[in-house]
């Protein structure tokens, strides 16, 4: 499986367990896989669901910031990439 980089962490949010992503790359879809990757983080998770300032989408282009429901903690900085 190849990786295409697709953006940057921007924050995470304990309470809810969502990770806020900014896309700088190609797009991201609901039923994409997604691994994060930085000095200390080593995840793969299906997207399951992408929220845009609390709205629910189903595709997220570049520019934006979505938030993507993600139980294990990710970084500031980490990068985020889509599993091809």
């Amino acid at each position: 499986m190849a990786d295409v980089l697709i953006g940057k962490v921007v924050d995470y949010f304990t309470h809810v367990e969502v990770v806020a992503i900014e896309i700088t790359g190609d797009e991201l879809r609901v039923g994409d896989t997604i691994h994060i990757l930085g000095h200390t983080t080593d995840i793969t998770i299906p997207v399951t669901s992408l929220q845009l300032e609390h709205h629910n989408i189903e595709r997220a282009v570049a520019g934006q910031v979505v938030g993507v429901k993600c139980e294990e903690r990710a970084r500031k900085h980490d990068l985020v990439y889509k599993v091809v």
